[in-house]
């Protein structure tokens, strides 16, 4: 049996989800794979790290996926990290919203664009009284006419109004995608609703209708998880139980790809790296659309040219930790999101310690902010000291937090968040369609259907099971 030989570019989580899957359908399958993963940066994880600071759990990137798609939570089981997972803390599901300066909680009930309890939204001091008439009218709104696609705006805006849109749904997508909700696409994005508009002529219909249909489990029940998971020890336990089980000798970091090419004499791909090349049969690019590009270009132009048209948006956090008695009230939540209409310097705040437990020692707190994004680049670019005193500023405005923090950190995530565009499914089908032209090459990540851990996971596996089937179905 001749040894098929697959390379992975990119150890982000995409990428070690790849490499992880082929190690598991060459053992399964008793199929002679040799893989190997290849990283620029000097570490696995890409944006995830998690660092342990006086007591405190730090996450540089994501810190936790949801438990609603199954592909994240069925690989941590897989690897023996179920009994790390911890759910966010039930008493404490609130989420606030900041209006005219003050952090108001976000009605109990109101599921990202629309309301499915009528007395919570009616109290809330979130929304005017025009606008609450006018996203109670999305009820009795007529559908519109089918359409491939529209911006996310677009359909809030025509279906909900203005108001819905800058006040809850432009901050909570930012959050999400640190996107401008103008440009961003619904059908790529949040096809839910537009199924629910096309199916019940209403959103809050098919929302209240879902309601019915799967009402929420009675604290009793056990139900295991909630919505959002983490690690207990943090991200990068997921990371670190990945590489564990990598066949000895595959992982190469610190090195950088710069092309891709396929030789036709020899039936295989070549990867041209930092200090070498190397033969494949198979390539997993499992990099930023643009870095795929870049690689791939002179081998696939086509796919390069719809690659390098997926924008990107750049994000950082800034984490501080307190001590309870710098912090003068209950928070009254686990997070707070500002709506960019506010015209504030961050874009939300995870309250981390509150959010899951084992984030801070006793007494103390752990805060993340985060800051940039499409609407606001400029606060991207400003340096450690002044983004810190322009979030400690907005956390004393908003939350009236006025004492010294016992530490702070600032990560950076440069074009890290993929921000789909009108039109992206159809530039995705043009993409897949152009890949059949590639023997054994297939694309990973965040840029293509899913910006979450749980997707990435997906993304990989199924570009490993892909390439496989490509490489045992080919002639040899």
């Amino acid at each position: 049996m001749r040894v098929q030989r697959i390379a992975v570019v990119g150890g982000g989580i995409a990428g070690l989800a790849a490499a992880h899957r082929l190690t598991e359908i060459a053992r399964e399958k008793n199929l002679a794979l040799e893989i190997l993963l290849i990283e620029a940066r000097e570490r696995l994880g890409g944006a995830i790290g998690t660092e342990r600071v006086e007591g405190f759990l730090v996450e540089a990137g994501p810190d936790s996926f949801i438990s609603a798609k199954p592909w994240a939570l069925a690989l941590c089981e897989r690897l023996g990290l179920r009994e790390r997972l911890i759910s966010t803390n039930p008493s404490r599901q609130t989420v606030l919203v900041v209006r005219n300066g003050r952090a108001v909680p976000l009605p109990e009930g109101f599921l990202l664009m629309a309301p499915t309890r009528f007395l919570p939204f009616m109290t809330t001091p979130l929304f005017s009284l025009g606008g609450k008439l006018r996203i109670a009218a999305e009820y009795f709104t007529p559908r519109a006419a089918a359409r491939e696609d529209e911006s996310l705006a677009s359909f809030v805006t025509r279906r909900f109004g203005r108001e819905a849109l800058e006040r809850v749904v432009q901050p909570l997508i930012g959050g999400i995608y640190a996107a401008d909700p103008e440009k961003l696409s619904l059908a790529a994005t949040m096809p839910r609703f537009l199924e629910m508009e096309q199916a019940r002529g209403s959103v809050i219909k098919g929302m209240l209708r879902e309601k019915r249909q799967s009402p929420a489990q009675p604290a009793e029940s056990g139900a295991r998880w909630s919505l959002f998971l983490a690690l207990a020890g943090g991200m990068q336990e997921l990371v670190d139980a990945i590489a564990a089980r990598l066949p000895e000798g595959c992982v190469r970091t610190g090195t950088r790809v710069t092309a891709v090419s396929w030789d036709a004499e020899k039936k295989n791909w070549t990867i041209a790296a930092d200090g070498g090349s190397a033969d494949v049969d198979g390539v997993i690019l499992a990099t930023p659309a643009y870095a795929a590009a870049a690689s791939i270009g002179p081998a696939a132009p086509a796919i390069a040219r719809e690659l390098n048209a997926i924008p990107y948006t750049s994000a950082a956090t800034v984490t501080l930790a307190y001590r309870d008695a710098d912090v003068p009230r209950d928070l009254g939540g686990f997070g707070m999101i500002v709506p960019a209409v506010e015209k504030r310097k961050i874009l939300a705040c995870t309250f981390s310690s509150v959010k899951y437990a084992g984030r801070a020692p006793a007494r103390s707190l752990l805060l993340r902010a985060f800051v940039g994004g499409a609407l606001q680049p400029e606060l991207f670019e400003e340096d450690d000291a002044a983004m810190e005193a322009s979030v400690k500023k907005e956390l004393r405005e908003l939350l009236g937090i006025d004492g010294r923090p016992i530490f702070t950190r600032v990560h950076r995530h440069p074009r890290a968040m993929p921000a789909y565009p009108v039109g992206h499914l159809a530039s995705m089908r043009r993409i897949e369609e152009a890949l059949k032209t590639c023997p054994a090459l297939r694309l990973a990540g965040n840029a293509y259907y899913g910006v979450g851990i749980a997707d990435c996971v997906h993304s990989g596996e199924t570009a490993a099971e892909e390439i496989v089937a490509a490489l045992t179905t080919a002639p040899l």
